[in-house]
């Protein structure tokens, strides 16, 4: 696989149960960064109407390491990310854009905007998040 192989990136996408009952879909993926779209249904909400905390930490989380993906090919795992809520996600779609800010031969560091869309199409920023991911050896 080529590290910015957007068609390999997709199935390993599809290949998350947990990303495919959201209806999680990436938009882009290459060396200048990555982004993962999240359709908001009213499954995904809170009791006030906005995106869930947890459907923005699942875009951070997915989208740092699919970043960090770029740089270090498809055998790695998240090794811990922080995130910061600026304001509550009221929308038709979030999108976690991510790209890499450093990288080694087996950890990436990548940093995270998380937007939510409106049905006119703006866009707000809702949290911004932190992460690092590193290679596995799948093999053992």
């Amino acid at each position: 696989m080529s590290s910015f192989d957007i068609e390999r990136a997709r199935e390993v996408l599809a290949a998350q149960p947990f990303s495919t009952l959201i209806g999680a879909r990436l938009s882009a993926y290459g060396p200048d960064g990555v982004s993962l779209e999240i359709p908001l249904q009213p499954e995904l909400l809170q009791q006030f109407g906005f995106a869930h905390g947890g459907v923005l930490s699942y875009a951070a989380d997915n989208a740092l390491t699919f970043a960090a993906g770029t740089a270090l090919g498809p055998s790695i795992v998240t090794t811990g990310f922080t995130i910061d809520y600026l304001r509550p996600a009221q929308g038709v779609l979030v999108r976690a854009d991510a790209h890499v800010v450093e990288s080694t031969k087996r950890q990436a560091l990548c940093r995270c905007e998380i937007v939510v869309v409106t049905e006119d199409g703006s866009e707000k920023v809702c949290a911004a998040a932190q992460g690092s991911a590193r290679l596995i050896d799948i093999s053992r």
